[in-house]
C-alpha cells in the first residue's frame, strides 16, 4: 500500500505561481513512478505531468508544457509540481498518483496505469 497526501493548493491570481507537494508513505519511494492529474468541475480527470521513479524521465500535457515542472526528492519521499504562469483554466482539483515501477526510466500518463491516489488539493486561479 502507498498513502499519498497532497498539499500546496490555494487561490492564486493569473500569472502567479504555486507549488504542490505530494508526500508518499508505505513503500520504498524510489520504486514508485508518480504522476499529477487534475479535474475541473464538469470535466473528466486529465493528465498533467508524470515522472519516472528515478526522476530522470518526465512528461507533460501540452496545456502545461513550459509552465509546469514535475520533480521528486526521493530522500524526502515527495513529488512536487511547480506551476508558473497560472491561467484561470488551470483551476481544478489536483491529484497525485503512484504505481510501482520495475523500470527506472518509465513514466505513465494514463490514469488507468496508476494504483494509488491522493485525496486531491484545490487550485483556483482568478483572472
Amino acid at each position: 500500500q502507498v498513502q499519498l497526501v497532497e498539499s500546496g493548493g490555494g487561490l492564486e491570481q493569473a500569472g502567479g505561481s504555486l507549488r504542490l507537494s505530494c508526500a508518499a508513505s508505505g513503500r520504498t519511494f524510489s520504486s514508485i513512478a508518480m504522476g499529477w492529474f487534475r479535474q475541473a468541475p464538469g470535466k473528466e480527470r486529465e493528465f498533467v505531468a508524470a515522472i519516472s521513479r528515478s526522476g530522470g524521465s518526465t512528461d507533460y500535457a501540452d496545456s502545461v508544457k513550459g509552465r509546469f515542472t514535475i520533480s521528486r526528492d526521493n530522500a524526502k519521499n515527495t513529488v512536487y509540481l511547480q506551476m508558473n504562469s497560472l491561467k484561470p483554466e488551470d483551476t481544478a482539483v489536483y491529484y497525485c498518483a503512484a504505481r510501482m515501477s520495475v523500470s527506472s526510466a518509465t513514466y505513465y500518463y494514463t490514469s488507468e496505469k496508476y494504483t494509488y491516489w491522493g485525496q486531491g488539493t484545490q487550485v483556483t486561479v482568478s483572472s
